[in-house]
């Protein structure tokens, strides 16, 4: 920071500066993927070989399976983009001093921490959530695990992202500096702006749903008792009709972090930007919330609504499609630098493009029954969202490392990390589909039915330890740049946005005192035109 600022430990806590609010969900949300990974590598040793391998007890397996989905979920990508991102850029893309609520902002950062905190005390209750990351009845009800944990750390985690949401929506609109219309906004402020639309709809549904587990199991309520008129369908109907949207609201920050790295490091406009914008963000916005049943062709539903939700969920890669084809685009003849936040967004493009074209198949109902609940879904999920969307956490804090903290990142360090994190993803869950469309069930803590797999669950399992290796190393890069790292210039990605218009890291009021007044016939995209500053 600069030397008039306090950095004190004292002046971190209370703080209300948008951009160390930031860092803070940076930092946790950092703690939960490690926590969470460390829940992944525990999963892939059991699953190392036929019979028991470090755990005779498949309860602790299936904490291990909680921890890990709603802690990368809860815990890392939903925070780490809505809140680490969000909050740091939104801002400073807009030229704005701060956001609109910065004490509401700064409860929103702690009711995130008490989430995390809540998450950790699984390891010390005696009876720790087994529910997985869906808590579905009935077995939420009748296990004699931790439900209401599960049930207060996903609502804490709610009221979070509620709060933040109406935070960034009001400074979106209302703090934009002066000439800084509406068709001048980032692709990334534009993906914000969806994505906590998304969340501020959605969210009560989740937090009713989870609500409703808790009353059934301690207060005796019959939501989900079928022997008592209730039926466990409309807990699946309600998890799924937020946790769908989910996928967007990671999405779409995700994409457009991966829209800013690309278009700085090709020096190129992005292409067909009001048609992304409209035709890929606005149109995800619009039909987010039919597509869910396709999580559902197993659970009964009728024909019709199968048959529906089909179209709707193959509609939706039309919006998707839209905002590949214009991020592809924008590299065409571009004068493209590879540095290691530019591996990440090449990377994401082709991680996301696996994930899309093996989801396809999966919107079919007739071909989504015979490989529901296999781990070929869960190698699709993991590409399509917890991998591509983890590459764009991973590109945009290197995009933004400068800016952060002043100083460069080791190039060298950045791209071994890269190249082992991609290695890792394609060795464990490139694998996983073959695995899937032998028959492998998703959630098992054994497969002697299986023993033909067993050696492709060593493969994936060594997958995992290469990408461990992977955020190790990354770990490392960052560390070595915040202790090692060369000064960084202001603007050392020679982008024409906002947020490189001012200090590395920048000071309070974010432009050093100046008014931002945007030029009529600037953008944040103009590479073809002579460079300036406002």
């Amino acid at each position: 920071m600069s030397a008039h600022v306090k950095s004190g430990f004292k002046e971190w806590i209370f703080t209300t500066d948008h951009k160390r609010i930031g860092i803070l969900y940076l930092v946790g949300s950092i703690t939960a993927f490690c926590l969470s990974g460390i829940m992944a590598v525990l999963i892939r040793l059991e699953l190392w070989s036929l019979g028991p391998t470090i755990t005779d007890d498949p309860t602790t397996y299936n904490v291990w399976l909680y921890m890990h989905g709603a802690v990368m979920i809860l815990g890392f990508q939903i925070p780490a983009l809505t809140g680490w991102f969000a909050n740091y850029l939104a801002p400073l893309q807009i030229g704005a001093k701060d956001v609109a609520f910065p004490r509401l902002n700064a409860f929103s950062l702690w009711l995130f921490w008490a989430g995390v905190v809540l998450a950790l005390l699984t390891f010390v209750v005696p009876d720790p959530p087994d529910v997985m990351w869906t808590g579905y009845p009935p077995y939420s009800v009748v296990t004699s695990g931790n439900t209401a944990l599960y049930s207060f750390t996903v609502l804490v985690m709610g009221f979070s992202s509620i709060a933040g949401g109406i935070n960034l929506i009001a400074t979106i609109i209302f703090m934009r500096a002066p000439g800084m219309a509406w068709g001048k906004l980032n692709m990334f402020i534009w993906t914000v702006l969806a994505a906590f639309t998304i969340q501020l709809i959605f969210v009560p549904v989740l937090g009713s749903a989870v609500t409703m587990v808790l009353f059934d199991k301690y207060l005796g309520a019959t939501f989900f008792n079928p022997g008592m008129g209730g039926d466990v369908l409309i807990y699946q109907n309600l998890f799924w009709f937020y946790s769908h949207p989910a996928v967007y609201v990671i999405l779409l920050p995700g994409i457009g972090m991966i829209f800013e790295i690309v278009a700085t490091f090709s020096r190129n406009r992005i292409f067909n930007f009001k048609v992304a914008v409209y035709g890929g963000v606005g149109v995800l916005v619009l039909i987010t919330g039919e597509v869910w049943v396709h999580h559902l062709y197993t659970s009964g539903l009728a024909d019709w609504l199968r048959v529906f939700q089909m179209v709707t969920t193959l509609m939706i890669s039309v919006p998707v499609g839209i905002l590949m084809i214009s991020l592809v685009g924008t590299l065409r003849g571009g004068a493209i630098d590879y540095k290691t936040p530019m591996l990440y967004g090449v990377g994401f493009i082709f991680v996301f493009l696996v994930g899309g074209l093996t989801g396809i198949p999966l919107a079919m109902a007739s071909l989504d029954l015979a490989v529901h609940d296999t781990h070929f879904v869960v190698a699709h999920f993991h590409f399509v969202m917890a991998v591509s969307m983890t590459f764009a956490i991973m590109g945009g804090t290197y995009y933004l490392f400068p800016k952060m903290s002043g100083r460069m990142y080791s190039e060298t360090l950045g791209r071994t990390g890269f190249w082992l994190f991609l290695i890792g993803v394609f060795v464990t869950f490139g694998t996983m589909f073959f695995v899937g469309l032998d028959g492998m069930p998703r959630r098992y803590y054994d497969y002697q039915m299986f023993p033909q797999l067993e050696n492709l669950h060593k493969v994936q399992t060594i997958g995992t330890m290469i990408i461990g290796l992977a955020v190790i190393t990354i770990l490392i890069s960052w560390i070595h740049g915040l202790v090692a790292g060369e000064k960084a210039p202001s603007n050392p990605w020679g982008s024409r946005s906002l947020e490189w218009d001012t200090t590395s890291p920048p000071g309070p009021g974010n432009f050093g005192g100046r008014s931002i007044v945007v030029p009529d016939d600037w953008d944040p995209y103009c590479y073809d035109k002579p460079g300036r500053t406002l």
